[in-house]
């Protein structure tokens, strides 16, 4: 798995604040409605410190992307590292995306991050693919650790993988309460296959 998610060296204070406001902002507002003055201000710092501290508003952003990616593979190996290894470790991501999307109900930072700047900037592109690569990366791992010989792990991490994800789109831009339920469901029959 790709090693961009890994821990970054620490920030300053004013820093700190700066990625804290930003992601909170960037999330619940989408990355273009947020401007660097709203961010300073919501710091309690200036655009000068920003522009120190990132180096550009896109600089941020991928800040803000890794940090996300770092928080959700955290709280997945919390909710997996709860199960046996073997199949139900693998669909424990759909109890964890229960559970995560009941307070990040925008749906996916990275889905959302790509509307806003896919093909329009690599730094953060990048990002965005480095997390939905380590996705699908963390089902076809489970299901070799379940046993599974590796070409079929690979593929049916694959499914997994898009099951996954459309059930965070249907959940929140469908409007389906059901839909992460379903997925696991579909998820489970998949494997039971």
């Amino acid at each position: 798995m790709t090693d961009l998610f890994a821990e970054p060296a620490p920030l300053p204070p004013a820093g700190e604040r700066i990625l804290a406001a930003a992601s909170s902002m960037f999330y619940e507002s989408g990355i273009h409605a947020v401007g660097v003055d709203a961010i300073a201000e919501a710091a309690g710092t200036t655009k000068k410190t920003l522009y120190d501290r990132f180096g550009s508003k896109d600089a941020l952003i991928a800040a803000y992307l890794v940090r996300r990616g770092r928080r959700w593979q955290a709280y997945l190996a919390e909710v997996a590292d709860r199960r046996r290894p073997g199949i139900s470790r693998v669909l424990a991501v759909f109890d964890a995306l229960a559970s995560w999307t009941r307070t990040e109900r925008r749906g996916c930072g990275f889905v959302n991050a790509y509307a806003e700047y896919g093909g329009r900037d690599d730094a953060i592109e990048a990002v965005v693919r480095a997390e939905k690569q380590w996705m699908r990366a963390w089902f076809v791992e489970g299901l070799r650790d379940a046993g599974m010989p590796a070409a079929r792990a690979a593929r049916l991490g694959a499914a997994v993988h898009l099951l996954y994800e459309g059930a965070i789109v249907t959940l929140t831009a469908g409007g389906d309460a059901d839909a992460v339920a379903t997925a696991r469901r579909a998820a489970r029959d998949l494997l039971a296959a």
